[in-house]
């Protein structure tokens, strides 16, 4: 194939990837850039969960403590979750008796309470609420089910369309730095294109890998070695897991939980999961690596095998995707790197919609000849 037959093909591809996917790839970046700062958008639309009175925190059993006063004392506490940011409340989530998820995520209540004092700031379902349908858009498009493989697939077609936008973008004649000028057409959205996918297309290419990446941790795992190994036994998949019930009464008190996993693993505690009917052990989460803690004895383990991986690659792939702890440059390119491409699949739009117009023009001239 010539130069220029490979760069046609190349234009096609873009071209009809963009197309087709542009009023998917529309909300799903909006909704991905909206996410990086969800912490200030949560302040923003819920001030009354964040009206702390200090960060001192108490013991962690005074917050289940109010949860269970504010919920019932039979309420199956599912997570507690420590503040990481200054002026976050406390979230203790709780199982929703009587309610089963189908799909989706689990039935939760959240309680948000103040650090200092235990005292109940706010109440919601966990599943509603406008960071809730942003998260759901963004990860599923709110198709149960199939909504997580799909948004994966759009992930890889999104590399594809990086690769080839950068193949287009590059000069035919010339230095590259040609490609930099900003006049390269007449008309302002073809310059706008040019230009923002140009700068947009690495953060991109990492954008699209790591969503990707999260979309099938399987898959992704295996070529890392960080997938389940042949012949080892196949627990729960992470979406049973999800929708596991909690335990009401877990046989190792909090406390004692979070005590044995602080003597394995000294550091902060983020945050901690209860035992359910498909796992029944604690989750206790020390700076950002989590330790399994055996209900039934108060045995501490560290992890291993596919869940010592969520703290290594796969971490790393989601950190890179929505900016936790990678700083405020970062979290800037993220932004950005999600509301160019949503310019982008509009004036490529456009771009097409006006060569159909003279195309067509073109063609009734000839005919006319």
């Amino acid at each position: 194939m010539t130069k220029i037959g490979m760069r046609n093909a190349w234009f096609q591809v873009h071209k009809w990837i963009g197309l087709i996917l542009a009023i998917v790839i529309i909300p799903i970046c909006l909704t991905g850039s909206a996410l990086v700062w969800d912490g200030a958008v949560d302040r923003m639309v819920n001030p009354a969960r964040f009206a702390t009175t200090g960060a001192q925190t108490l013991p962690l059993s005074a917050y289940v403590d109010a949860a269970r006063a504010k919920l019932g004392p039979d309420t199956a506490i599912a997570s507690l979750r420590l503040p990481e940011d200054d002026g976050a409340p406390v979230i203790v989530a709780a199982a929703m008796p009587g309610v089963v998820a189908k799909g989706g995520p689990p039935a939760r209540t959240n309680v948000y309470l103040d650090p200092p004092t235990a005292k109940v700031l706010d109440t919601a379902d966990s599943r509603s609420g406008l960071l809730r349908v942003m998260h759901v858009l963004h990860g599923s498009l709110m198709l149960p089910g199939v909504g997580r493989s799909i948004v994966g697939w759009i992930g890889v077609a999104m590399l594809i369309s990086s690769i080839s936008g950068i193949w287009l973008w590059w000069p035919t004649v010339g230095k590259w730095v040609r490609g930099l000028r900003w006049r390269r057409h007449r008309n302002l959205d073809t310059n706008l294109h040019h230009m923002m996918g140009f700068w947009i297309a690495l953060p991109l290419f990492v954008l699209s890998l790591t969503g990707a990446w999260i979309s099938f941790p399987a898959f992704f795992g295996g070529l890392v070695g960080e997938g389940q190994r042949a012949g080892a036994p196949r627990g729960p998949d992470r979406a049973a897991l999800a929708r596991a019930k909690p335990v009401a009464a877990p046989m190792t008190p909090l406390d004692t939980a979070v005590r044995q996993a602080e003597r394995l693993s000294p550091g902060e505690v983020r945050q901690v999961t209860w035992p359910t009917d498909l796992k029944p052990e604690w989750g206790v989460n020390i700076a950002g690596k989590t330790i399994a803690v055996t209900d039934a004895d108060g045995v501490a383990t560290l992890p291993k095998g596919p869940e010592r991986a969520q703290g290594g690659i796969a971490r790393t792939m989601r950190s890179l995707h929505d900016g936790s702890g990678m700083g405020i440059v970062w979290q800037v390119v993220i932004f950005l790197g999600g509301l160019l491409p949503a310019i982008l699949a509009v004036t490529g739009v456009i771009m097409w919609w006006r060569a159909r117009g003279w195309k067509a023009q073109l063609k009734a001239k000839r005919a006319g000849v």
